[in-house]
């Protein structure tokens, strides 16, 4: 007995646009990385959307401060070990790999990223892209693929739930990374389109690895 094959990460609903999609965003975070390498200060659209944005206070600094603690090491984590134990309940573990692998991909590929762009915040620190960002775009995009696969959405509910979902974290994560005076606004921008170029290739590599290995233990 073979058994039944584990549902794909990547919806093939989505496939279609999720490699373009990929590519402009990758493409995106080049350019812009590009054109702030080595720069110390705010680009003229950074300026606007930080003075527009800018200037916090209580309740909404706090809102802030706990958008931006789910980016952080331990509050990531917790995240992380949320979905991949939502995962493991639903009996599901192709999917939980695929968690733990685009979270640290997102992540390690800011990483990777700054030191190679040099753009730098607040007397030296690191800035393009934002980790903070990628992070929580990346988890969105990843439980939103995997909603679109469990419910059998089709291409139009699926893509539809796919961008709100990268939209809505992407926003509230770059609004407070902005807010807080963290990141530049384009280094927001940055970190979202890593997510976007990331997790969909994860997402084909997850279901590639998987489905190979299953084939040779037939």
């Amino acid at each position: 007995m073979t058994g039944r094959p584990a549902p794909a990460v990547l919806p093939p609903s989505l496939r279609a646009w999720l490699g373009p999609m990929a590519t402009l965003a990758a493409l995106v975070a080049v350019v812009l990385g590009i054109l702030y390498a080595g720069r110390d200060k705010p680009g003229r659209a950074d300026g606007w959307v930080q003075t527009a944005v800018g200037g916090l206070r209580p309740p909404w600094r706090n809102v802030a401060l706990a958008t931006d603690f789910c980016g952080e090491p331990a509050g990531a984590a917790v995240l992380v070990v949320a979905a991949v134990a939502g995962c493991l309940v639903l009996r599901h573990p192709r999917a939980a790999v695929f968690i733990v692998a685009g979270a640290a991909m997102a992540v390690g590929t800011t990483r990777v990223l700054k030191p190679l762009v040099g753009r730098t915040i607040h007397g030296g620190h690191l800035s393009y892209p934002s980790g903070h960002t990628a992070f929580f775009t990346a988890l969105a995009l990843m439980v939103a693929l995997l909603a679109t696969g469990r419910l059998g959405l089709g291409r139009t509910a699926g893509t539809s739930l796919v961008l709100a979902a990268a939209l809505v974290a992407g926003a509230a994560m770059g609004w407070a990374q902005v807010a807080l005076g963290a990141h530049y606004p384009t280094d927001v921008l940055g970190g979202w389109c890593v997510a976007l170029a990331v997790i969909p290739a994860t997402a084909w590599l997850v279901d590639r690895t998987a489905d190979t290995g299953r084939r040779e233990h037939r």
